[in-house]
């Protein structure tokens, strides 16, 4: 009897000492004191911390020196998403709006059919109404407002994100690596995990403007992080920027992959990219507008930055030439130097704003060149 208790009693002890190892292995790896959750790698990752309900501020477009528009006709076709599309579309359609409230036009706004298709014969639409200046909504109006300015020569046309050659049209440009740069940067200083994702909406070679900027950035702020790239769909595919599931499953695979930062470059389908972050509890960074205003509270916590493109400024300043008759045609740039490209800092999750805005000087200054295409 005295044996078995006594053997009894040495596997009592050594269970206990593998109770207590567990415990110290599950205290090792547990959250951070800033409540961040850990990856496999042991580190722990950026989580949602984000300000809610911060106010918008009014829109700075316009002043007193406007030119009067009144009698005026300007139209404007959007791409696939539409105005309401919370990205670039929403952006064109606010600037042309802006200038109807200060300047007087009378603008007239259509949308295409669900696949494009008939991208070109609503620009022929607006020009056989009478419109003095008609502008389409991003790079696959290119076909067809090379057609239809040469049919109606005597009418302005404009065309954003693309370049037309033609003597009356003017091609509406952006750096938006420019602004990605800063934003890579942004998601460099807020990184925990050194993994960092990018969701492309298509594989253009515009929104590959927007990776290059994006990795150049991180890199310069932070060598060890990595950017894992995903595109929604192919170059040809335009489907990409109105697919809001699609975009969150990439997105939440970045996620579980490990990544605590993505940025998107993906129109309408960013929507999903920002419910896959707030699932996650992980930051994402908008495009285009300054999106936290876009999104719910929820979501708002998680939204670090935004790469501001102000197509509603190269809009804007695109009707005002028209109007008072200044317009030079051929390809403006808007960049950060002219107010074109900025970057947002609603709610209050940027880490050092100070670096950012040296980065951005010396952008504008020309001592740093950010480069165009994927290293």
């Amino acid at each position: 009897m005295k044996h078995r208790s006594g053997r009894q009693l040495l596997i009592l002890l050594f269970a206990a000492f593998a109770l207590i190892l567990a415990s110290c292995a599950s205290s090792d790896s547990g959250g951070g004191s800033d409540g961040g959750s850990k990856t496999s790698g042991g580190e722990s990752a950026a989580t949602c911390q984000g300000k809610t309900g911060e106010k918008q501020e009014a829109s700075d477009l316009g002043g007193t020196n406007d030119p009067d528009g009144k009698g005026k006709k300007v139209g404007m076709v959007f791409d696939i998403g539409g105005k309401d599309d919370h990205s670039f579309n929403e952006s064109a359609y606010n600037g042309i709006t802006a200038a109807a409230t200060n300047m007087g036009i009378t603008p007239t706004t259509l949308e295409p059919d669900a696949t494009g298709s008939n991208r070109e014969a609503l620009l022929r639409q607006l020009a056989e109404a009478g419109n003095g200046l008609i502008i389409g909504v991003g790079f696959n109006f290119a076909d067809g407002i090379t057609a239809v300015a040469k049919d109606y020569p005597d009418i302005k046309f404009a065309i954003v994100d693309s370049v037309v050659d033609a003597p009356n049209v003017t091609s509406i440009t952006f750096a938006e690596e420019q602004g990605s740069y800063l934003v890579g940067a942004i998601a460099a200083q807020s990184t925990k995990t050194n993994d960092i994702g990018f969701v492309g909406g298509v594989e253009t070679d515009l929104i590959k403007k927007f990776q290059a900027g994006y990795e150049a950035g991180v890199k310069e702020v932070n060598p060890d992080a990595k950017v894992e790239v995903k595109y929604i769909t192919p170059d040809g595919d335009f489907s990409g920027f109105n697919d809001p599931a699609k975009g969150q499953t990439i997105a939440a695979g970045l996620y579980d992959a490990g990544a605590d930062v993505v940025f998107h470059a993906a129109g309408g389908s960013g929507s999903g990219v920002f419910k896959a972050a707030q699932s996650a509890d992980r930051l994402a960074i908008g495009v285009d507008s300054d999106q936290y205003f876009q999104v719910d509270a929820g979501q708002q916590k998680c939204m670090l930055s935004s790469m501001i493109k102000r197509v509603d400024v190269g809009v804007y300043d695109t009707i005002s030439t028209y109007v008072s008759g200044t317009d030079k045609g051929g390809v403006q740039v808007f960049d950060l130097k002219n107010g074109g490209i900025d970057y947002s800092v609603a709610g209050g999750q940027v880490k050092d704003k100070a670096q950012i805005d040296d980065l951005k000087q010396q952008i504008i200054d020309g001592k740093i060149k950010v480069p165009t295409t994927p290293s």
